[in-house]
């Protein structure tokens, strides 16, 4: 029997992405484990158990925010996978960085609606067509976060080489 079946009628015209369901119940393979404990106010400190920890902070006086948070995740997972691709091509970056802008909706919730991605690449021999087509396998084929938004959600990129 499935863990909806047991749950009681009342709950079956929630969607299925938010019943909360006794530990008894739940099976969930933890790939990843975060914790993350208030700090006060709008703050929470987080990382893996017995890992190193950032602060996320709602009001962005003493970290970023959640959604920050969440364009960060998008920005570093696609970076990773952009070095990592070129360094196989014998034409590792020298220097990298991404600008990630996000577009939310209006109303609550504010969720990400479009992303851009801009990265600025520098290193000898890299040409742009290998660059563009390390972003696009980033963005589109390789970046766990990307594929855990909603696959609705635009994101798009532009890249800057060696200045220009």
């Amino acid at each position: 029997m499935s863990v909806v079946g047991r749950l009681p009628s009342a709950l079956c015209f929630l969607p299925s992405a938010i019943y909360h369901l006794p530990s008894a119940l739940m099976s969930i393979r933890a790939d990843n484990r975060v914790a993350i404990s208030w700090a006060g106010e709008h703050r929470f400190d987080a990382g893996r158990p017995d890992g190193p920890q950032i602060r996320v902070d709602a009001s962005a006086q003493t970290g970023p925010g959640p959604v920050d948070t969440l364009l960060i995740g998008l920005g570093c997972c696609t970076g990773v996978d952009v070095v990592d691709i070129l360094a196989k091509r014998r034409t590792p970056v020298e220097s990298m960085s991404i600008e990630v802008q996000g577009e939310r909706r209006e109303t609550v919730p504010r969720r990400v609606t479009k992303a851009h991605l801009v990265y600025r690449i520098d290193g000898a021999g890299i040409e742009r067509v290998h660059v563009e087509r390390a972003v696009e396998l980033a963005v589109t084929k390789y970046c766990s976060v990307r594929d855990s938004l909603d696959p609705a959600t635009p994101v798009t990129w532009s890249v800057i080489l060696n200045g220009t």
